[in-house]
């Protein structure tokens, strides 16, 4: 489905209605909120949402896209770095992060035309961190389970690079072990065109605690986590684009 992006007042009308109907589900439903596709109504959501759009119909006309990066602000702070430059742009990347995207806004977003008309040979996911202060392990799992079936259905040629959810919090504690355990589930989809791969350790000190110079809140990367996390999966990356070493 693609979207006019002149008709941003009636896509927010839209997408609330589309929330209240979510909202409104019986608590029985099967999936839980994690795994079930939800917009989000912010203005400027919609709006990255509708330029999502857009770069996707120009990528599909041109075949330019050979990787697609897909997931929240950690994803969306790459930002056209030096970094992404140097890796990405070369390769037509596309970034699909939002920042505050839960793993059910995420799925609703690749159900509503970010997708359409591309084939790219990657999608990089990362995804799942913010469903950490509201969802236990099992239902943030589930939602990235959701999206890693979507992308097969939808890019069935594809190869899907699955990361682990990055560590977070200066020193481990709850949220850490939560993540752990979403990633322990989620790296049993490794398989096929699944590749997961957990980076995580490459952005800890030895004593497991996190650095300010990596991760300036304990959440969001510096340009040297991008480096690190750019070093991290370039020979995974490469091997599944096919380019030689």
């Amino acid at each position: 489905m693609m979207l006019n992006p002149l008709h941003g007042p009636r896509l927010v009308a839209a997408l609330a209605a589309a929330f209240l109907l979510a909202s409104a589900a019986p608590a029985s439903a099967q999936a839980p909120l994690t795994a079930t596709p939800n917009p989000k109504t912010d203005e400027w959501w919609v709006k990255l949402h509708e330029k999502f759009l857009g770069e996707a119909k120009k990528a599909a006309e041109d075949g330019s896209a050979k990787v697609l990066f897909l997931g929240d602000s950690i994803t969306q702070g790459w930002g056209g770095n030096a970094t992404w430059k140097e890796h990405y742009t070369p390769r037509g990347a596309l970034n699909f992060g939002i920042g505050g995207d839960q793993t059910q806004h995420v799925l609703w977003r690749i159900q509503n035309g970010e997708l359409d008309g591309l084939s790219p040979k990657v999608v990089v996911l990362m995804i799942g961190t913010n469903n950490a202060g509201s969802s236990p392990a099992e239902d943030i799992a589930a939602g990235v389970e959701a999206i890693v079936a979507d992308l097969r259905q939808r890019l069935p040629e594809t190869d899907i690079l699955l990361l682990g959810v990055f560590p977070r919090s200066e020193k481990p504690d709850a949220t850490r072990e939560k993540l752990a355990k979403v990633n322990e589930r989620i790296s049993k989809l490794d398989g096929e065109k699944v590749h997961y791969l957990d980076i995580g350790k490459v952005f800890l000190q030895e004593d497991g605690t996190i650095s300010k110079e990596i991760m300036p809140d304990f959440l969001h990367l510096s340009p040297k986590g991008y480096e690190l996390w750019a070093d991290a999966i370039e020979p995974t990356l490469a091997k599944l684009l096919g380019e030689k070493s």
